[in-house]
């Protein structure tokens, strides 16, 4: 599977996929629409193949959909149906979580991205189902949370599994 890899920036876009070497990039800014910033990748990837896409978005990213529009962007980005508009699988999640995740080695990290604005991503490992569940609630109290990437309540039944062979079934009450 080949995957490109979008970073949307305030100031840059910018692209690279399995097996390139180098990135691509190209300006972006308040005239930077969801829509103009399909047709550039599209142009800067011509000549790359990819099955699917991963877009890193500068804001709010709630179950793969942008809920907010950037401030350093123009607008028509929630909404968009990013998945028509490159004729492929597409995974938006926020841009400094696509960071983090991309230099994670293990154990806790706190990530801040500084570039035209300020992202920022706590990854944990948890010992149990339980602490996923109060962390996640510890979380959602403080105001300005809008998702903690915990996919907690995203499905009605989440198996997680332990390295001593151990496994809870969480599922959503109701």
């Amino acid at each position: 599977m080949k995957i490109l890899v979008v970073d949307v920036g305030g100031t840059h876009v910018k692209i690279l996929a399995t097996g390139q070497r180098e990135h691509r990039q190209a300006d972006s800014g308040p005239t930077m629409t969801a829509r103009r910033m399909v047709s550039v990748v599209k142009g800067l990837a011509a000549d790359w193949s990819y099955d699917h896409v991963a877009i890193g978005y500068p804001g709010a990213v709630v179950h793969g959909h942008p809920v907010a529009e950037p401030r350093n962007l123009g607008h028509g980005w929630v909404g968009f149906d990013f998945r028509r508009a490159f004729g492929r699988p597409v995974k938006v999640i926020n841009d400094a979580a696509m960071q983090a995740l991309g230099s994670y080695r293990g154990g806790r990290m706190l990530f801040l991205g500084l570039g035209t604005g300020l992202g920022s991503a706590l990854i944990i490992e948890l010992a149990d189902a339980r602490a996923a569940r109060t962390l996640e609630a510890d979380l959602r109290a403080i105001p300005g949370v809008v998702d903690t990437g915990l996919f907690l309540g995203t499905a009605e039944r989440v198996l997680v599994g332990y390295p001593d062979g151990r496994v809870d079934l969480l599922q959503t009450e109701g």
